[in-house]
């Protein structure tokens, strides 16, 4: 069985491929992804958060992985993200609560 650090980096291999495969789009998406995370009056974990309560909202398990390491990265608790997974799932009902499972599972596996 993969383990959540195991997944996380065949998602980031999986986008390392279609850099690799499309080097001009990736350029531009990862100055508006840079852009979008600076710290600004919300901190990048904040930002980074919010990045996750879009991705329970949406079913992406790989951006779940993705943007859970980031904001553990700069800083973010599991307090932090349960708050984030609340408004999730507010917004985005009995799937968002399947997905805030997967993002409070995988936080808790990358520690």
């Amino acid at each position: 069985m993969s383990t959540a650090r195991d997944k996380l980096k065949d998602a980031q291999a999986r986008i390392g491929l279609l850099a690799k495969a499309s080097p001009e789009l990736f350029a531009g998406f990862s100055r508006v992804s840079k852009a979008a995370t600076a710290a600004g009056r919300m901190t990048p974990a904040q930002k980074e958060l919010i990045a996750v309560a879009l991705a329970v909202s949406k079913g992406c398990e790989d951006c779940i992985l993705y943007h859970v390491d980031a904001a553990m990265k700069h800083g973010a608790e599991e307090a932090d993200l349960i708050e984030v997974l609340d408004v999730a799932v507010e917004m985005g009902g009995g799937p968002a609560v399947m997905y805030g499972a997967k993002a409070l599972e995988i936080m808790r596996a990358l520690r």
